[in-house]
């Protein structure tokens, strides 16, 4: 089987992210951030996707986290897309209900090759400690928009902010994983076009 391991370092004026990423892993992560809850949410998409996930990131935090999350997204999604190669034998498809006590979210996701994000979600608390809940929305963006694939991400109940993202975040690596996952059966890529 063909390794399915990428790295990736993306370098602008407002951050420098190097992302390092085994699809065939077994859950383990390494974050430098300066992002404590965005490294707790990625711990969880590596533990549930059962992938090997690395991140360093400097960034402009003396200004906020916002370029630093979606950059990390971006990163994320291209080392994604090169891991993934032509998708030949690929699920495709992937879907996970999670829930965290009164929360619950759906992750649905399609490697098609076309970006799209949907995402629902009500915020109880504007903040999670200094995590603003609106960068959830920039960092799956930013991986849709550089992993070429559709996502649908939806907190369909849940009361305390904390809760809803961390479901949020473990449905994404159980939709990952299942997405991801090489199947026997298929012969190829997986689609009608012969191309995703």
């Amino acid at each position: 089987m063909t390794e399915r391991i990428a790295e990736v370092s993306r370098n602008t004026a407002e951050t420098r992210i190097t992302v390092r990423l085994n699809l065939d892993g077994s859950g383990k992560s390494r974050f430098a951030t300066g992002v404590p809850f965005l490294e707790h949410m990625l711990d969880q998409v590596a533990r549930h996707g059962v992938m090997d996930l690395e991140v360093d990131a400097e960034g402009d935090l003396h200004i906020d986290d916002h370029h630093t999350v979606e950059d990390i997204g971006i990163t994320i999604g291209q080392a994604m897309s090169r891991a993934l190669g032509d998708k030949a034998g690929i699920r495709r498809y992937g879907h996970a209900y999670v829930p965290l006590d009164e929360a619950l979210s759906r992750v649905v996701i399609d490697f098609s090759g076309r970006p799209l994000l949907v995402q629902k979600a009500t915020w109880p608390e504007a903040m999670i400690g200094r995590f603003a809940t609106g960068l959830v929305h920039e960092f799956f963006q930013g991986f849709c928009n550089h992993a070429l694939a559709t996502l649908h991400v939806d907190s369909l109940r849940g009361a305390n902010s904390h809760h809803i993202a961390e479901t949020m975040f473990k449905a994404f690596g159980r939709a990952l994983r299942m997405a991801v996952e090489l199947d026997p059966r298929v012969q190829g890529v997986p689609s009608t076009k012969g191309v995703l």
